[in-house]
């Protein structure tokens, strides 16, 4: 529930709670990947996991890659949940809403590249992980207002 102007409280429409709870589950495995990428840039023998699985250990080049998808992710996750008016600014700005379908779009690319991976791990860790956000970014563009 949420409260309006006058400090009542007001039911969420069915669309918009759904939309939520698929934003927190995008926030929570984005939070995870977001995790996994510190652990890859700090040189931790993750790397089948990551970038198409060929490196125990992440090369320096690589490392960077993850350090760059950091704030990547945050921003994804700042969007789904701008998108559902759980963080500021909201849906009032005009990006949010194009930064969804965005981050959907980038997903749904990323779950191709995974099921493409010549690492059985990346396959079958990432590709499930990137398809969920994908469905869960589209899903919650499609319901946005």
């Amino acid at each position: 529930m949420r409260r309006s102007d006058t400090g009542r409280r007001m039911i969420l429409p069915p669309d918009m709670a759904l939309a939520r709870i698929f934003a927190i589950l995008a926030t929570l495995i984005l939070s995870l990947v977001a995790l996994l990428q510190v652990l890859l840039a700090a040189g931790a023998p993750l790397g089948r996991l990551a970038w198409g699985g060929e490196h125990r250990i992440l090369p320096a080049k690589l490392r960077l890659g993850s350090v760059a998808a950091i704030p990547l992710l945050v921003l994804a996750a700042w969007a789904i949940l701008a998108r559902v008016d759980l963080v500021l600014p909201g849906t009032d700005v005009a990006i949010v809403p194009v930064g969804t379908w965005i981050f959907g779009g980038l997903f749904v690319l990323n779950t191709l590249g995974n099921l493409a991976s010549k690492s059985q791990v990346e396959r079958i860790v990432m590709t499930p992980l990137a398809l969920i956000l994908a469905a869960c970014f589209i899903a919650v563009s499609l319901m946005g207002r």
